[in-house]
């Protein structure tokens, strides 16, 4: 090639590659900005994707799980008992770790990896990680001595059986120091996603329900032999997956060179604090704490009402819970775990058209995904809890009252997995105070619907009062999106529904026919039987409702890679 020539190629090449990762159009191959938000498109759901599979892998092993807690524990005071003292650490790391510190700490740290690289990044991973860990120390200590002060207030009903009462509290004393192991490791997922390294993050709570798992086949046994309460067996299985989910966070982030440099002198917190972008975390927190608060304020609410109910009130709602975040966390926590980071980029870089497809595109794969479960929770209940739940020690009765709860969470699955979307939508603007006081407004009306109908329903009352309380939350989040203009809906929401709905309907009419025609219970001791039948009625579900939607219209890849 002529010397004269190679200036001018070198500058070809520039200008497409940075064609190629701008939002301008290359001279001569138009078409750039669609080619890059249908990668960006693909980018995005490849990610859900592993999210929800590895998660698909967590709640598997989480219903393993719990199909042998209930096996070999059965519903009893005891049971009762660990559930609500899993409750109380689970319920500040909901609140602290994976709540308010998350919402706060993403969106700020994409920001800041936006705007000031990542040696801006890593300052303030180091801050925060200096202010969290020793805030947790004091936090973990201070929870072990007011474990009993905790029981009651979550569950004084447990006083009925004082033994009940009392294993109680010393399960929360084991088990309090989780929430220091799943804080940091909340830490570690926000540090990780932002980076997009999204597989570790989702990957780790297989190791609290294989801990669990071991504790229940090798501890339980163990303990027994030794003349201990078997059921202590699952603490220490707690305690057990909680560091290990934090030790595998420690060599993702080496990787990426994002170890936290956790400050051990005075001099170190005090820097930390005088950072303005570490206390913009801190005052994010605020309204952000209260938010996520309520959510707690409300299940615990919920759980003292239902210890003074009939005993087993508290496992029938746990056991409901535990099946019915299995479509909550494949579909909400996948979309919102991958949305938040991508979101707050959007924002700090105030492209407006790109933070509103992402919402349209993540409320679509709601709504497409979310509904048939909707429909499968509502008319399906008893085959799921009997092939997953009625073995050894849970009986015909158990049965039945884990179904009345899981058809009241039904009701809301889909607000509850759209709000997964929708708050992000509002924290990575940093708005932390439209999603509180709207939690703060439900959180009233839910308690106002229990009055009514908590004496009807009994403990079916606070699932259904959770799943109303949901879905209004979500319309209401969606309303202020859209009256901001932060959301403008792309065409054909309302083709895009009817095709829903219709293969909702072909779908329910399969599930009512095969709950009805087959005695799920009865077929108790047939386990291979009664789990190939569930296998072929849910796989010619999937068939049937896919291919409704097919027939109907929908370009189901198309609509992905949008």
């Amino acid at each position: 090639m002529h010397p004269a020539l190679r200036p001018q190629r070198v500058q070809r090449r520039r200008d497409r590659r940075q064609g190629a990762g701008s939002a301008g159009p290359v001279a001569g191959r138009g078409g750039a900005p669609g080619r890059r938000a249908t990668l960006l498109a693909v980018s995005l759901f490849k990610a859900a994707s592993t999210v929800s599979l590895l998660t698909l892998a967590s709640r598997i092993t989480g219903l393993v799980r719990e199909l042998l807690m209930a096996s070999v524990f059965g519903v009893s005071a005891m049971t009762d008992a660990f559930n609500v003292a899993f409750r109380i650490p689970n319920l500040f790391r909901r609140v602290l770790g994976e709540g308010a510190f998350s919402q706060a700490f993403v969106p700020v740290l994409a920001a800041t990896r936006a705007q000031e690289g990542d040696d801006g990044a890593r300052t303030l991973i180091d801050h925060v990680g200096t202010l969290l860990a020793w805030t947790l120390v004091l936090l973990c200590v201070a929870g072990v001595l007011a474990a009993p002060w905790m029981v009651w207030g979550m569950a004084s009903g447990l006083k009925q059986s004082p033994q009940g009462f009392e294993a109680a509290i010393t399960m929360t004393r084991w088990m309090f120091p989780y929430i220091g192991f799943m804080s940091l490791v909340a830490l570690a997922g926000g540090i990780l996603n932002t980076w997009k390294k999204f597989a570790v993050p989702a990957a780790s709570p297989v190791l609290l329900n294989l801990s669990l798992i071991l504790s229940i086949t090798l501890g339980a046994p163990w303990f027994a032999r030794r003349g201990i309460e078997p059921i202590y067996a699952q603490a220490a299985g707690v305690m057990l997956g909680g560091l290990l989910q934090l030790a595998i966070q420690v060599p993702a982030l080496a990787r990426l060179g994002l170890v936290p440099r956790i400050g051990v002198r005075w001099a170190a917190v005090r820097a930390a604090w005088a950072d303005p972008t570490t206390r913009k975390v801190a005052r994010l927190m605020l309204p952000a704490l209260l938010g996520v608060s309520v959510a707690q304020i409300s299940l615990l609410i919920n759980t003292q009402i239902a210890s003074h109910l009939a005993t087993g009130s508290v496992s029938w709602i746990t056991y409901a819970d535990r099946l019915m975040e299995l479509p909550t966390a494949l579909l909400g926590v996948a979309l919102g775990v991958v949305l938040m980071p991508q979101l707050a980029s959007a924002r700090a870089k105030q492209d407006d058209e790109r933070y509103s497809a992402m919402l349209d595109w993540g409320l679509r794969l709601v709504v497409l995904l979310s509904v048939p479960c909707m429909v499968a929770l509502l008319v399906f209940s008893e085959p799921l809890v009997a092939v997953l739940y009625h073995y050894g020690a849970f009986g015909d009765q158990d049965v039945r009252q884990t179904t009345f709860a899981l058809t009241g969470y039904g009701a809301g699955l889909v607000g509850i997995v759209a709000i997964k979307v929708l708050a992000p939508g509002f924290y990575a603007k940093h708005d932390m105070r439209t999603p509180m006081l709207i939690a703060v407004a439900v959180l009233v009306l839910t308690q106002l619907m229990n009055l009514v109908l908590v004496p009807y329903l009994q403990h079916a009352a606070l699932t259904l009062t959770i799943g109303i309380g949901a879905l209004i939350n979500a319309a209401w989040l969606l309303a202020g999106l859209l009256r901001r203009g932060s959301y403008r809906p792309q065409p054909g929401w309302g083709r895009f529904a009817l095709q829903v709905v219709a293969a909702s309907a072909l779908l329910a009419v399969l599930l009512v026919w095969g709950a009805e025609h087959f005695d799920w219970v009865a077929m108790k001791g047939r386990t291979l039987l009664r789990i190939g039948l569930m296998a072929l009625l849910m796989g010619a579900a999937a068939v049937l409702y896919f291919g409704a939607l097919w027939a109907a219209g929908l370009k189901l890849r198309q609509m992905l890679r949008r």
